[in-house]
């Protein structure tokens, strides 16, 4: 090999290689059409993914109502700290779910829950048309609900408690899973605890309003002990016999009723009796105390008029005793048609001037046939 050839060589391997032209592409009506499809398709998918975008930035609006508070959880966990956390009334935004979640709490709504721990079986259907099951032949344990009273008797007790959640209601909403459950446990419990201690009959007529009372300061101590949240409002309470022993119960209730009736009406007699005896105490202390005056008046005028007499007397008691006795004469014999004035030691004898007549008896007359 020659010098020149071994200087040509490497210029050639170092010479760029051109890659051959591309073929033409034939310029038709279809590839254009295409063409314009994908570029208007590309066009609705932004305009679709810009709406998506605005309508999931939207969905974070949420109003809270009057009387809720609202608390926005990110990945689970309370936004703000304290009551800094709670939204009052009016329009808020949280970021869309799964990134925020919305939790309302009702604070100041009433609710409501409702016991049937002491009540026996039943159906909707029944409940809504205000009838109830036949009684069996005995109380079923297994399906009918009841509650002992402190004198070893079954009674029937249903209930319906009202209450509000306390503020600012974060113990009721995070506390639990789900507080109105543990409400009602509460309200079960108080109903056992209650009717333990009572009788049958006075939860049934007697004291009624002492039980429900006793029902619902137990459990204002369970809503307290377990930090439930809430407030008590109210507590309708229903007791009833057993429906196995509702004609005993009844007889009961009517020899109470009677019973009652006769001593209202022996207390009615008892009051009116006392009323007309104090009023006639009255009259006759009213009467005597009339008399009273009368004569204590009459005997201080009859002193007064003797404490007068008495210095005339002591002067000259001879002659003080024939005026005075003049003076009676003529006050007793004012009326009097014939006066005689009789000496002492002499007495008078009234003879009349003319003898008494005889009286005749009236004859007869003589009867027709007999002369």
């Amino acid at each position: 090999m020659t010098t020149e050839e071994i200087k040509l060589t490497p210029a050639r391997r170092t010479a760029p290689i051109e890659p051959p032209p591309p073929p033409e592409v034939p310029d038709d009506s279809s590839s254009q059409a295409l063409s314009d499809a994908l570029r208007s398709s590309f066009a609705i998918i932004k305009v679709l993914m810009i709406g998506l975008v605005l309508v999931c930035l939207g969905s974070g609006f949420f109003t809270g109502g009057p009387q809720e508070k609202a608390v926005i959880l990110r990945f689970g966990r309370p936004v703000g700290e304290g009551e800094k956390m709670l939204l009052g009334p009016g329009p808020h935004w949280a970021m869309p779910y799964p990134i925020d979640e919305v939790v309302k709490i009702p604070v100041g709504v009433m609710q409501s829950v409702r016991s049937t721990i002491g009540w026996y079986a039943t159906t909707a259907a029944l409940e809504a048309a205000g009838q109830e099951p036949p009684p069996g032949a005995s109380l079923n344990p297994e399906r009918d609900g009841y509650l002992f009273t402190g004198d070893a008797n079954i009674i029937h007790v249903r209930g319906t408690l009202s209450y509000r959640i306390k503020e600012p209601g974060l113990q009721y909403a995070f506390s639990f899973s789900n507080a109105s459950n543990l409400v009602q446990n509460a309200f079960n419990s108080a109903l056992v605890f209650a009717a333990a201690r009572y009788r049958v009959d006075d939860v049934l007529t007697h004291d009624f309003a002492g039980f429900r009372e006793l029902v619902q300061r137990r459990l204002v101590q369970l809503i307290d002990q377990q930090q439930l949240g809430i407030v008590v409002d109210q507590i309708a309470l229903q007791p009833i016999p057993p429906r196995q022993l509702k004609d005993q119960f009844n007889a009961v209730a009517e020899a109470e009723a009677k019973r009652g009736k006769v001593l209202n009406d022996a207390r009615t007699y008892e009051s009116q009796a006392i009323n007309n005896a104090r009023a006639q105490a009255s009259q006759l202390k009213a009467e005597a105390q009339g008399e009273r005056s009368t004569l204590v008046a009459s005997v201080a005028a009859e002193a007064a008029r003797f404490n007068h007499l008495l210095p005339q007397y002591r002067a000259n008691s001879e002659l003080f005793m024939r005026q005075y006795k003049s003076e009676t004469i003529h006050r007793v014999m004012t009326n009097a048609q014939e006066k005689w004035v009789i000496p002492p030691g002499q007495k008078r004898l009234q003879i009349d001037r003319e003898p008494p007549k005889l009286k005749t008896l009236p004859q007869k007359p003589a009867e027709p046939g007999h002369e």
